[in-house]
Order: C-alpha cells, then sequence, then structure tokens
C-alpha cells in the first residue's frame, strides 16, 4: 500500500480541524475568520501573503491549506509548489479561492496541484461545509 492511500485513511479516521489560510485582502480574511472559527468551528492560522503561509506551517501543522491564488510576492500556486516540497505537506488538502476563474484555471489549478477550488466570492454559511466536503472526498 503506497504512502499516499495510507496517509489518506489516516485522514478517512480523522475529523478536519486545524485551517492555514492565506489571503492578502484584510476583508476577506475576516469574513472567512468568522465563518470558519463561529460557523465551522475550525482553528484557524491565517497568513497575509504566501511568504508568511510557508513560514508558519511547520509550527501551525495544518490538516488543509485555504490559499487565495493571487497574491502579491509569492502567490498561491508557489506557495503550494514550496510547501510540497516538505514532505509532511506533500498530500495534505489543498483548497484555492480565486475571483478569476475561468474553466481553464479552475481546471489547471486542480490537475497541477491536486487541489480543489472555490470561487470568489465564497458564502460564508457554506464555506465550512464545502471544506468539509473537500475533506472528505480527499480522504477516499
Amino acid at each position: 500500500m503506497s504512502n499516499v492511500i495510507n496517509i489518506r485513511k489516516l485522514s478517512a479516521m480523522s475529523e478536519l480541524k486545524k485551517i492555514l489560510h492565506a489571503e492578502d485582502d484584510p476583508d476577506i480574511r475576516e469574513i472567512a475568520k468568522m465563518s470558519l472559527e463561529m460557523v465551522g468551528g475550525f482553528e484557524i492560522l491565517q497568513c497575509h501573503d504566501g511568504a508568511e503561509a510557508v513560514d508558519s506551517a511547520e509550527s501551525f501543522a495544518p490538516d488543509m491549506f485555504l490559499m487565495d491564488v493571487m497574491m502579491p510576492g509569492m502567490d498561491g500556486r508557489e506557495s503550494v509548489a514550496k510547501l510540497r516540497e516538505n514532505a509532511a505537506f506533500a498530500n495534505t488538502p489543498v483548497v484555492f479561492v480565486t475571483a478569476k476563474a475561468s474553466n481553464l484555471d479552475v481546471e489547471k489549478l486542480k490537475s497541477d496541484f491536486n487541489a480543489d477550488v472555490i470561487t470568489k466570492p465564497f458564502d460564508p454559511i457554506s464555506l465550512p461545509d464545502q471544506l468539509r466536503s473537500i475533506w472528505k472526498g480527499a480522504a477516499t
């Protein structure tokens, strides 16, 4: 049995609890924080850009990454590529959030990073359930 299958089976037995969220827009960060903490009951670490996310990931040990695609400096794609270099995050589920979501862009994100994509504006009430559903899908 491969490591990927073993890790995913472990994910299936555990609950999504910790989400690292990288977003450069402070208003969107605040909406996501309220949604994920108050509605979803998750533990959230928010980062204002990709570089901060990469620097903070190991000490936070998230179950999932929620990454804005377009950020100044290190964008979401670059951040996830850098995070994937760390064996601890090689199979951590990633959800990209983007306002510019053509079908081609979405499919490229999904195929390049084995990630899911949520478009902005997202519904703060349904965001926690969307992430739980993605988590369950990653565990199978």
